[in-house]
């Protein structure tokens, strides 16, 4: 499920600016992204980590965030991988002292921290926060720093080219923030377009994704494929 905590924000980057993301990650988790960022846009990125173990409940957030590149906050967006109830609410506070328009949280509000808090700082620092479970589902909302990211990387789109049912040529028009978009387009050349869905669901699975909820993950990737086929899906 995706919530959207926000405030209207009347930037859009159609003046050929480069657009500043900021990822925080922990382990393994948010290093797609990065690398998606770096390889796949023409946008520039920052990234800091977080340790990968972090204790179930935690007192003392300045602690385990002393020391962080402060750079990672100052963008036009925030990616945090944080995925912990304590520390996120801090990450979200330090963007906003630093101007962040907009945050991203990966994993849903169990590690988010609660509704209440995060529309606290929301409305305190004028920053649009949109918690969802995973990035592969990330569409258009009512900000614009959002929607410019979303253009680029988020629920997958693609344009498939077939003849005499066969798949010939797959363009990824929005690609998943893990980087299995291309890895599906470049898989599915040879595949007939009635196996196509069904292929692009498995492929996504062993590119791998990292999602928790690998099914989702597989079921978006039917729908976007069955779409440029312009397939109904059941």
């Amino acid at each position: 499920m995706k919530y959207n905590i926000w405030v209207h924000i009347g930037i859009v980057f159609n003046n050929g600016a480069t657009m500043n993301i900021g990822v925080i990650t922990r382990g393994e988790c948010g290093l797609d992204m990065v690398e998606t960022i770096e390889s796949r846009t023409d946008m520039s990125v920052v990234s800091a980590a977080l340790p990968s173990a972090l204790p179930e409940f935690i007192e003392d957030t300045a602690s385990f965030l002393k020391g962080i590149d402060e750079a990672v906050f100052d963008v036009d967006m925030l990616i945090t991988y944080s995925l912990h109830p304590d520390l996120t609410p801090e990450v979200i506070k330090l963007a906003g002292k630093y101007g962040t328009r907009a945050v991203i949280v990966p994993g849903g509000y169990a590690r988010a921290g609660t509704k209440k808090r995060l529309d606290e700082l929301s409305r305190k620092y004028k920053i649009h926060i949109l918690v969802d479970e995973i990035c592969c589902t990330l569409e258009t909302c009512e900000n614009d720093i959002i929607n410019e990211f979303a253009s680029k990387l988020g629920r997958p789109k693609y344009k498939v080219t077939t003849s005499d049912g066969i798949i010939t040529k797959v363009d990824v028009i929005t690609g998943t923030p893990c980087g299995g978009s291309w890895f599906v387009a470049e898989k599915l050349i040879g595949v007939s377009s009635s196996e196509a869905p069904a292929r692009a669901s498995l492929l996504i699975q062993y590119y791998p994704c990292r999602n928790e909820n690998i099914h989702k993950a597989a079921q978006i990737q039917i729908d976007a494929i069955s779409e440029a086929l312009g397939t109904p899906t059941s």
